[in-house]
């Protein structure tokens, strides 16, 4: 079967959409806020452009976006930094100039009053005086001696800390650099309400939402909301008529009588790729463990059912360790699974293999340890001038210090070699499977490809630079290419299994990667609305984000195929061995639908997310997609190569029948009864009052926001329940108990009406 119009559809789909991404991209960064010596009136250097460099990377060191956020992107305990500052400042110029007028503050003057001197504010802080030709921008008395009272009251923040905001006291005690990151905090907010030249809307599209300075969603952000929603009901129109009207094929054939696998002996290297997957499930249960002490620091602050934990594991440490052990335990289960799937595909066990195997396996170890201990020492202020390299970037999701960062981007490497040249003797052979085999090489590619986009930025990088970068990375390696790799890797399984024919396997996954890619790519910017980006970004943006959701109308489809391969027949009992990893990936189909689709798109479009950007909303979106799609198929993968591993031999089912309820209950639980709630009342706070309000402690340690924070307990403990028995359940395939004691006859199955008893529960 020719696949010829399937590729020509996925390269003109590649080169567009790059062409954008990288066009637009090149436009945006050029474009990016200035970084101006700023002078009082009286002619005086407040602080230099330099100077607001050092203070993002002070920022960054002492944990950046893992405490507090800037323009949005961050953690969710402090507050919004940009937003914070802004509110502060304003209210701060409005008590002053009350004040110069004989009254106690602004609060004390009447309705006519203060309407003048908010018009006045407006004008203030949206007139744009810098000056390109001298670098030089000049405040009036009032916006110096404010910045000099709020550098003072950060300063306090960070020196003696604050519960509320999970601050250890001591975060951050030198004066010099407290009064750098001051300036940079300064920046942040001058850039979200000063006006670009020539326009009237900010350099961040007029985020985050401040009434008191006009900062409202822009035209732009509602016309092209309104336009995406279009589009996905257009989208969502044009893929049901076309699955209805295409030809239907049967994708199954009368299945082999016994397991494909059985009598397969395993070669060395796929032996040796099981310690992978036992370093997955133990970096899983440290990232939950993690994930519970981030969570709970929302409500104590600075400690855990009275523990001072923060005097050693503050909150910014705890929150980069549970985002970076995701990426290493996830990617981990991906990268193992490619490991074992390639000598399998070609049939050969290339040689020296094993050796290669178990040298990367290293080389993660090394990374993964190293890192982690060189974020904590970052955050902590241990490594001086050294904090980039070897300490933590500042950065969600690409936290660790570049050094480990390039050490993880070799190890990719020496993956792709042993990948290749596993996968080398079957793309020689002109056989069936070498469409199918040609996306699987092109997806392991872009997995080192993509993760080098975070080598791209520097210590001293505009932060719009950094973030357009930081984005092809959380983006485009961990939600595009990899889950293009791990779609291809499942085809592989199922067609080894010879549950389904490698034709229709074929064209079924090089349809999805385009239409998936066809709005995955461009997607890339609806994170970057508001992060130093122009109305070409918005535009984009939210169409093709709107148009990412589109396959998602079939998702239900796909888990209904998945559950009719789990279902073993009479003659065919051995498909009931691996029923419960196929139930992992029902699992990533219906969190693909609900994570990614419902509340990824509730977050997309350009005016929610104006007023959503930085709130618990986003998490529900994060937590459902992140672990419901990525981890969910991380484990899957895992649960099936230990599967065909020992396909002789009768796994005791009953634990991962619980601890899979037990996961998928416990993430409902704690998105249900606690996130969603949270992000609700946090969005209307935010259309009412504005940014700053919903991030603010005066809101958030309300007694309602501090029941709901609570309410996570229960989800929590079902998820870790279910995580824990899993870990037992996959330890217990090296000891033994795991297994039922009675063997199965090779060739045959000897217990058919249990396995039939089990698929119809």
């Amino acid at each position: 079967m020719s696949y010829r119009k399937y590729w020509i559809a996925l390269t003109v789909v590649l080169i567009g959409s790059f062409a954008v991404l990288g066009g637009v991209g090149r436009k945006m960064i050029s474009e990016a806020p200035p970084l101006p010596n700023v002078y009082a009136s009286n002619g005086q250097l407040l602080f230099s452009g330099s100077t607001i460099t050092d203070g993002q990377g002070v920022w960054q060191s002492i944990g950046g976006q893992e405490i507090g956020t800037v323009w949005g992107h961050g953690a969710y305990v402090a507050p919004d930094w940009s937003a914070d500052w802004l509110h502060r400042e304003a209210n701060i110029l409005l008590d002053r100039w009350a004040q110069r007028d004989g009254a106690a503050n602004f609060a004390a003057l009447d309705a006519d009053q203060q309407a003048v001197l908010k018009a006045r504010l407006i004008r203030e802080e949206r007139t744009n005086t810098y000056d390109a030709a001298s670098n030089r921008l000049t405040l009036d008395e009032d916006r110096a001696a404010a910045f000099e009272q709020l550098a003072a009251y950060y300063a306090d923040v960070f020196a003696k800390g604050r519960a509320e905001y999970a601050i250890p006291a001591g975060a951050l005690a030198d004066a010099a650099k407290q009064k750098q990151m001051a300036a940079f905090f300064w920046w942040s907010a001058w850039a979200t309400t000063t006006n670009r030249p020539g326009s009237n809307v900010s350099y961040t599209n007029n985020w985050p939402h401040e009434p008191l300075v006009a900062n409202n969603a822009t035209p732009g952000a509602i016309l092209w909301s309104i336009v995406s929603v279009v589009g996905l009901l257009a989208g969502i129109g044009g893929l049901v008529w076309w699955y209805q009207s295409r030809e239907r094929l049967e994708i199954h054939g009368p299945y082999p009588e016994r397991d494909p696998f059985l009598g397969a002996k395993p070669t060395p290297s796929q032996k040796a790729t099981i310690k992978y997957f036992l370093v997955v499930v133990a970096l899983w249960g440290l990232q939950i463990l993690m994930g519970v002490l981030t969570a709970h620091y929302g409500v104590e602050g600075g400690g855990f059912y009275g523990l001072h934990l923060d005097k050693v594991l503050p909150y910014a440490i705890t929150r980069t360790w549970h985002l970076q052990l995701a990426i290493f335990w996830i990617a981990t289960s991906w990268l193992a699974t490619g490991l074992y799937v390639a000598p399998a595909v070609s049939g050969k066990e290339p040689k020296f293999q094993r050796l290669g195997v178990n040298v990367l396996f290293v080389a993660l170890v090394l990374v993964v340890g190293g890192s982690l201990a060189g974020e904590w020492m970052g955050i902590e202020q241990k490594l001086g001038n050294l904090w980039f390299w070897f300490g933590s970037q500042g950065f969600e999701y690409v936290d660790l210090g570049r050094f480990w960062q390039i050490l993880l981007f070799i190890g990719l490497v020496l993956w792709l070699f042993l990948m290749v040249r596993a996968l080398k003797p079957a793309l020689m052979k002109k056989s069936e499977d070498r469409a199918l085999l040609s996306l699987f090489l092109i997806s392991s590619i872009a997995i080192p490809l993509f993760y080098a986009a975070g080598l791209m930025y520097g210590q001293r990088s505009n932060l719009v630079t950094a973030e357009y970068w930081r984005w092809w990375v959380v983006h485009l390696w961990v939600e595009g290419f990899f889950e293009v790799f791990a779609t291809v890797v499942i085809a592989f399984l199922f067609t080894r299994l010879k549950l389904i024919e490698i034709r229709s396997a074929t064209r079924s996954v090089l349809f999805s990667t385009t239409i998936f890619l066809s709005g995955g790519i461009i997607g890339t910017f609806h994170h970057l609305y508001f992060a130093g980006s122009g109305p070409a970004v918005i535009a984009l943006g939210a169409i093709f984000s709107a148009l990412e959701v589109v396959p998602l109308t079939l998702i239900g489809y796909e888990a209904w195929e998945n559950m009719r391969l789990a279902r073993p027949t009479e003659k065919a009992s051995w498909i009931a061995n691996y029923k419960w990893p196929i139930y992992f990936f029902v699992a990533v189909a219906f969190w693909n639908r609900v994570g990614a689709g419902l509340f990824g798109f509730l977050i997309n479009p350009p005016v929610a997310l104006y007023y959503m950007q930085g709130l618990n909303l986003t998490p529900v979106h994060g937590h459902t997609a992140l672990f419901g799609v990525y981890g969910m198929l991380g484990l899957g993968l895992t649960l099936f190569c230990l599967r065909v591993l020992q396909p002789s031999r009768t796994w005791k089912e009953g634990a991962l029948k619980l601890s899979f309820w037990l996961i998928n209950i416990g993430l409902v639980f704690m998105v249900v009864l606690s996130m969603f709630p949270i992000g609700i009342l946090q969005a209307m706070a935010s259309i009412q009052y504005g940014t700053w309000y919903a991030r603010s402690a005066e809101f958030m340690q309300t007694p309602i926001m501090q029941a709901l924070r609570w309410a996570r307990v229960p989800g929590d403990v079902l998820f870790a329940a279910g995580a824990a028995i899993l870990g037992w359940f996959v330890l217990g395939l090296l000891t033994g108990h795991s297994y039922e004691k009675e063997e199965l006859v090779r060739g045959s199955r000897t217990r058919k009406e249990k396995e039939l008893a089990m698929a119809g529960d």
